[in-house]
């Protein structure tokens, strides 16, 4: 089974090089893709990971390879780096980003395989987890020709049939906020149980005390976004990265599997 969590100690430290960075409130310098971050060391550690938010580095703090960075390290280049091998370096440098996709789609396949309610889709889900893992299989050149987008796009047909299943169960149709511009709206106590705000802008939204139990969080923009006191328990297609870019606290539930970022208050 292909692992989806991100395993850095057996990756070469690909997301501080394939990666670029542009000076922003997330990073504090400009890097260009295939560039090694200044910070990375020669085990490919990070040399100020245990304070990359006081550095100017948050935005690294809410990254998540899903696993990538390992399965190419040790599965595509059989455990050979590019610094053993920098002949190599550029295209696994590209590769990096595809499997990545690959991955997060694995992700949102496995999420849904566990929803009762999307009973009725299981056996797709099941024929595309089995094509995915297949492709992440691949060698380097096969890989760069991938249609990925082809690839999400059927995935995507069945993670939509699966929300609407899941919602469903919530009770009364309510309004779909799907990609709606919702940043820094005062959705304080907002009962959003079971809405789909698959896309949505909600960058800053003051989503404190909200109710978004069963709701379809996809895709949705959550950076900044004051999650104090909600309830996301049994929301669906919630990533780590997207709790990682929010703010929260003691009291804010999340749904089984996702953990408390070390940031919030």
């Amino acid at each position: 089974m292909t692992s989806l969590k991100a395993d850095c100690a057996n990756c070469f430290g690909l997301c501080c090089v394939a990666l670029p960075f542009t000076a922003s409130a997330d990073f504090a310098v400009n890097k260009d893709a295939g560039t090694p971050c200044a910070h990375l060391r020669t085990d490919f550690g990070c040399g100020i990971h245990s304070r990359l938010r006081a550095s100017g580095f948050p935005g690294c703090t809410v990254y998540d390879c899903f696993g990538a960075g390992q399965q190419v390290s040790q599965v595509t280049y059989g455990g050979t780096d590019w610094r053993q091998a920098p002949d190599t370096a550029q295209q696994m440098f590209r590769v990096f980003p595809v499997v990545r996709q690959l991955h997060e789609l694995l992700w949102y396949v496995d999420e849904a395989l566990g929803l009762a309610a999307a009973r009725e889709v299981h056996a797709g889900l099941r024929r595309q987890k089995e094509t995915i893992e297949g492709l992440t299989r691949l060698a380097p050149d096969a890989l760069l020709k991938l249609d990925v987008a082809a690839h999400r796009q059927e995935v995507n047909a069945l993670l939509l049939r699966t929300s609407e299943l899941v919602r469903a169960g919530v009770g009364p149709r309510k309004k779909d906020r799907r990609g709606a511009d919702l940043m820094g709206a005062r959705l304080r106590g907002a009962d959003l149980r079971g809405v789909s705000l698959r896309g949505a802008y909600l960058i800053a939204a003051d989503l404190t005390g909200a109710d978004l139990r069963q709701a379809d969080l996809i895709g949705a923009d959550l950076r900044d976004a004051d999650l104090s006191g909600a309830d996301l328990t049994g929301s669906i297609f919630l990533t780590q990265p997207q709790v990682n870019a929010a703010r929260g606290d003691g009291s804010t539930r999340l749904p089984q599997g996702l953990t408390r970022p070390a940031h919030w208050s």
